[in-house]
């Protein structure tokens, strides 16, 4: 046997109770879980006129052909999916990706099959490897199993250094790109990618989360799948679809693959998530419908930013973007807070560096006066350095 074909057994090994175990000890660390410590640790209450663009949500919420759906299933909600829904659904994605059924595992939202990966392929011996900054979670599900981490900077255009990150662990269980990345809704060219899938430690896993990928004209890696590769694509219908209320996503990879994800708990999907995702995926003028009116408010306000010399960071392409404000951030989420305007948390690397989730016209209309108005006074006081300790959800504690 190999040393790729026994870590790859490893899980093969364990016993179901330690694996739920884990799970249970482990609860999903998700962008609405943080949004909400962020918001109770450091935000207060929210008022009902406020301007929430803090937690990367679409507006728009589910199409209408899903809200149909979920309207018409709703006298059957007290049922579990007796009409195989899940399968139905799982036959539309291989349809549409290309893939065959056995290649998708369907789950409540992204975050849960993002977290089993992790706790799944890494171990003390077999390490994370993330960008820094990027999505958070993946570093929580690693602490419960006391892997290690290795924090790796992007590049100068904001993209995930895929040479730097191959080389941070030899010995990695994991390796995570977020494309595109949130919090920067950066790209990262495709061609890289595929590099740090041929150049990867042996035995280890990309794992490449494209929630925000129809956001963007970024390439996607769904078809290594089909090639048979070590990798787990994650897909959400909650930001392009506007689902993230109701939670549906996917684990796309080869069978033994997504067996490993198994014995972590895979629940019964609700019936609303599965008749509003198959519906959306119907739905052919969604995508680029809601990835023209996103670009809009964007582009937009990137602009509006640009032509006031202020300083994005890098070229978004997706629902999120950060600004370097040139002060401590907490301050300004602080001001912001008080002209009810909700923006995103803070990541430690870039201390002075805000995120802001792409809302309505409206929503970013009152977000560019209310921003020009905080810059326009002296920086306040950074917030007092309160933190939410987010121990329960897999042993971090980020700033809020």
């Amino acid at each position: 046997m190999t040393e790729a074909d026994d870590r790859h057994s490893v899980m093969g090994r364990r016993s179901f109770m330690w694996a739920a175990a884990l799970a249970a000890a482990a609860p999903i660390v998700s962008e609405a879980s943080l949004a909400r410590a962020a918001r109770a640790s450091f935000l207060g209450d929210v008022p009902p006129d406020a301007v929430l663009i803090n937690a990367n949500e679409n507006p728009l919420g589910p199409a209408s052909a899903a809200r149909e759906a979920i309207a018409r299933i709703l006298p059957a909600g007290g049922r579990y999916d007796r009409w195989d829904y899940n399968d139905k659904l799982v036959d539309l994605m291989a349809t549409t990706y290309g893939l065959k059924a056995e290649n998708f595992a369907v789950y409540a939202g992204s975050s849960e099959p993002l977290h089993y990966t992790v706790l799944a392929f890494t171990s003390p011996a077999h390490g994370l490897v993330v960008a820094d900054p990027s999505y958070e979670s993946p570093m929580a599900a690693a602490k419960v199993v006391n892997a290690p981490i290795a924090k790796v900077h992007l590049t100068t255009d904001y993209a995930h250094d895929v040479k730097a990150m191959v080389a941070a662990d030899p010995s990695a269980g994991v390796i995570y790109i977020c494309n595109p990345n949130n919090p920067t809704g950066t790209i990262t060219a495709r061609e890289d990618i595929l590099w740090a899938l041929a150049n990867k430690p042996a035995g280890s896993i990309l794992l490449v989360d494209e929630a925000y990928i129809h956001l963007s004209d970024a390439q996607s890696v769904v078809d290594q799948v089909a090639a048979g590769k070590d990798l787990i694509v994650l897909r959400t219908f909650s930001k392009i679809y506007g689902m993230a209320g109701i939670r549906c996503g996917m684990a796309i990879g080869r069978p033994d693959l997504l067996a490993k994800l198994q014995p972590y708990l895979q629940n019964s999907m609700p019936v609303t998530a599965l008749v509003a995702a198959h519906a959306s995926l119907e739905d052919t003028d969604l995508i680029p419908t809601r990835k023209k009116w996103t670009a809009g408010s964007r582009v937009e306000t990137l602009g509006w930013l640009k032509d006031n010399g202020y300083k994005p960071i890098g070229e978004s392409q997706s629902n999120c973007f950060m600004i370097d404000t040139g002060r401590e951030a907490h301050g300004v989420i602080t001001a912001l807070r008080d002209r009810k305007v909700y923006i995103g948390r803070v990541w430690p690397v870039w201390p002075n560096a805000i995120r802001v989730s792409v809302g309505s016209p409206d929503d970013m209309a009152t977000f560019r006066m209310a921003f020009k108005d905080v810059m326009s006074k002296p920086a306040i006081a950074a917030a007092p350095a309160k933190r939410q300790d987010l121990s329960g959800m897999g042993g971090g504690v980020f700033l809020s």
